[in-house]
Order: C-alpha cells, then sequence, then structure tokens
C-alpha cells in the first residue's frame, strides 16, 4: 500500500496538470543578486523566513511557474514568478509598492490552452469580454472598460494587472469562477491588462518577458 500524496505534494512532483510531468524547483536568496543564505523549494511555503532566512532578497526559477505573497499564510499582494532571474524585489512587484515576500507556492497550470471571461458587474453579470489564447496589454484598446466585478476562468492560468502595460498589483486566475472582485483579493473592481501565466516547462515560447 503507498501513501497518498497531498495536494502540493503533488504539484511538487508534477502528478497534476492533466498528466503532465515536471517538477517545481525555486531558490530563495536573503540577498539582492542571489547572495547570502538561501532556501531550496519544490513545495508550498506558508512562511519563507521561519527557518534559514531574515528576508528575501533575490529569487531564481529553475521551473514552475510559482506565486509569492506579500505576507504569511499566502495573504496579501501576489506576485507571478515565471522561470528565471529575479536580482531584487522591484523585478517581481510590480506595483513597486512592498518589498517584502513571506510565503509563496506553486501555480497550478491546468492547459496549455487559455480562455477567460470578464464581466463589468458581480455575479456575471454587465458588459462581458472574451480573451483566448491571447495576451492583451489594454482593456481599452479592446474596447472594454478598466472595470472588471467578476471572472471566469475557463482555460489555463490568467493574471490580471490594475493598470495597463501590465503594470499595479497583480491578480491571479486559476481556472475557476470568481463571483466578486473580494475573491481575488482587490480593493476596487479595476483591472486593466491581462496576460496567460505561461513557463518554459510547458510553453515551447517560453515565459513571459517583460519590455
Amino acid at each position: 500500500m503507498t501513501d497518498q500524496l497531498s495536494p502540493s505534494e503533488q504539484m511538487a512532483t508534477g502528478d497534476t496538470f492533466g498528466g503532465r510531468t515536471g517538477t517545481f524547483k525555486i531558490t530563495i536568496y536573503e540577498l539582492e543578486n542571489f547572495q547570502g543564505r538561501k532556501l531550496v523549494l519544490t513545495e508550498e511555503s506558508p512562511n519563507v523566513t521561519e527557518k534559514a532566512l531574515e528576508k528575501v532578497g533575490s529569487i531564481q526559477v529553475e521551473s514552475g511557474p510559482w506565486l509569492g505573497f506579500e505576507r504569511r499564510a499566502f495573504a496579501g499582494e501576489q506576485y507571478v514568478l515565471e522561470k528565471g532571474d529575479y536580482p531584487r524585489w522591484d523585478a517581481w512587484s510590480n506595483s513597486h509598492s512592498s518589498d517584502r515576500l513571506m510565503s509563496i507556492r506553486p501555480l497550478g497550470i491546468d492547459s496549455t490552452d487559455h480562455k477567460i471571461h470578464l464581466f463589468e458587474n458581480p455575479g456575471f453579470t454587465g458588459r462581458k469580454m472574451e480573451i483566448v489564447d491571447d495576451d492583451v496589454p489594454s482593456l481599452w484598446a479592446h474596447g472594454f472598460q478598466d472595470r472588471v466585478a467578476s471572472v471566469k476562468a475557463l482555460k489555463g492560468t490568467w493574471v490580471g494587472y490594475e493598470f495597463p502595460g501590465y503594470r499595479g498589483r497583480q491578480y491571479v486566475f486559476e481556472k475557476g469562477d470568481y463571483r466578486h472582485w473580494n475573491e481575488w483579493d482587490a480593493s476596487q473592481p479595476r483591472i486593466q491588462s491581462m496576460r496567460r501565466v505561461r513557463d518554459q516547462q510547458w510553453h515551447q515560447r517560453g515565459s513571459f518577458e517583460h519590455s
């Protein structure tokens, strides 16, 4: 008889994502530019400073993606961490409002395809915008307002941004229904750009590149 893996162990060993295989690995350094003490993770950590580190100064993602949080226990501002190097805090914080990263977990990718519905009002009502297999740096440019009060993430994993050009606070949408902006930890229903969360492990085109 074998032991059943927990959800976090399943993510770490690649037993999710519809049968896709792979691993999650991230190295967190206490100082900027990958210096000082380090912590290697292959599964979620509700408090990255609990053991070896006093703070997070830089990050290297070998395989992922991962989702970092401003506070312990996966709370506060969110930071998407795809494959690559993050030499200091402003490399992962698009809002540049906080230099703290206190907890982190693997970010699930259920599909290589992407589809999401954005709604003007809570409860999936009002004007609707559908995005399929594309990144949208400005909702306004596509004829949609900045008010997004509910979301249906139908395929893939997405991240919405407070401002155009993938700037401001980040809001992650894994597959599922979000009836109210409080469910993605926003203080107001404002999203002005959207993109797919991808990673070189799953996509030949690779992860997102900042301009």
